[in-house]
């Protein structure tokens, strides 16, 4: 009777809790709001965006205009293997000439002498210029061995009188020191060259047109009408 009164009793108890094993993870704290931070990111995402918008916006003000890649002399229009399109901004208050326009700038000669590299602009072109005071254009006719290769146009050359007549009435001892050649220009520019290419037959035939100082024209036109005018390249001025 005791036994059976002692496991009653045992039965009639409530179970214990159960104790947390040390392996179970405790709950996690809740984490710390930081609106700072977040308001900086949102801040940050939204500058990059307006700088990508920027930087959009400036490609899109860039207009596409003419450089030249030769050398233009003064009084001369440019050509199309002269030129080439460039970009470039178009809040840059120039007044850049638009490549669409490259024929209507043929139409117009160069005021000065342009060189390569330079971004064309309307105020360095004009009509017909008009001849500086003091100076003469004088056109040559030369034949092969007058002039060297590669003569273009703004060349810096000397002229030279050469040939057997080239002392004309001048005296013996003039007519030995020329025939060497005599200076004629000791340093003009070379304004215009107009080669053979369009005959038939290329006979190395040269046009050339200087620009010279009036009072060495006489001379220079004298020589050339003899064909005793050779050109040499020389440094420019």
């Amino acid at each position: 009777m005791k036994i059976q009164e002692r496991t009653g009793a045992g039965a009639g108890r409530s179970a214990a809790p159960a104790q947390p094993s040390v392996g179970d993870r405790l709950p996690s704290p809740p984490r710390e709001r930081k609106p700072a931070l977040a308001a900086l990111a949102v801040l940050l995402i939204l500058l990059g965006a307006l700088g990508a918008t920027m930087l959009v916006l400036r490609v899109g003000d860039r207009v596409e205009v003419i450089q030249l890649t030769d050398q233009v002399p003064a009084g001369s229009a440019i050509t199309k293997d002269k030129i080439k399109p460039v970009m470039v901004s178009d809040d840059s208050g120039a007044d850049f000439v638009p490549w669409s326009q490259w024929q209507s700038l043929t139409k117009l000669q160069a005021k000065s002498t342009l060189y390569p590299g330079t971004v064309v602009v309307g105020q360095m072109f004009g009509g017909k210029a008009g001849m500086e005071q003091g100076k003469a254009y004088v056109g040559l006719a030369l034949k092969e061995g007058q002039y060297y290769d590669d003569i273009k146009n703004g060349d810096a050359v000397a002229a030279y009188r050469v040939g057997s007549g080239s002392a004309g009435n001048s005296s013996d001892k003039d007519s030995s020191s020329s025939s060497s050649g005599d200076s004629l220009i000791a340093n003009t520019q070379v304004h215009n060259v107009k080669r053979d290419g369009d005959a038939t037959v290329n006979t190395g035939s040269l046009s050339v047109t200087l620009l010279v100082d009036e009072a060495d024209a006489a001379a220079l036109t004298s020589a050339a009408s003899a064909g005793e005018v050779a050109l040499v390249r020389v440094p420019g001025k």
